[in-house]
């Protein structure tokens, strides 16, 4: 944290353990039940704020989903697409070069960011 200039306090350590090292696209709600159950309780006002520092710090990515109505943190910042399964409600990375969108764009399309949630039920 200090070497984003993110000043460590006890919630920001707390939240960062689970949404760094042990969560899967949390939700906010997620992250304060999470930390609610193992360390000693805080606001959710807290706990957006924390998530906010840490996406600004580039150390989270932040999806908006508007079919989920709401947003979910990734601790993954490398370029990637998700996979939403309805049925168990849980997130699967995919590898970007698995869809190659960008190779079939018009040359004067330059993609600087590419967001992309496909939807279905994973088959086992």
């Amino acid at each position: 944290m200090k070497s984003v200039s993110i000043q460590p306090t006890m919630q920001r350590i707390s939240i960062c353990q689970y949404v760094l090292c042990e969560a899967d696209h949390p939700t906010a709600e997620e992250v304060k039940e999470w930390v609610d159950s193992r360390s000693f309780k805080m606001s959710l006002a807290t706990v957006y704020n924390t998530l906010n520092i840490l996406v600004s710090a580039s150390l989270l990515r932040e999806f908006k989903f508007s079919c989920l109505g709401k947003s979910v943190y990734d601790s993954n910042i490398v370029d990637h697409y998700h996979f939403f399964d309805v049925k168990n409600g849980k997130f699967h990375d995919i590898d970007p070069s698995l869809l190659s969108l960008s190779s079939q764009l018009p040359a004067e399309f330059q993609v600087s960011k590419t967001d992309i949630l496909l939807t279905g039920n994973l088959i086992h």
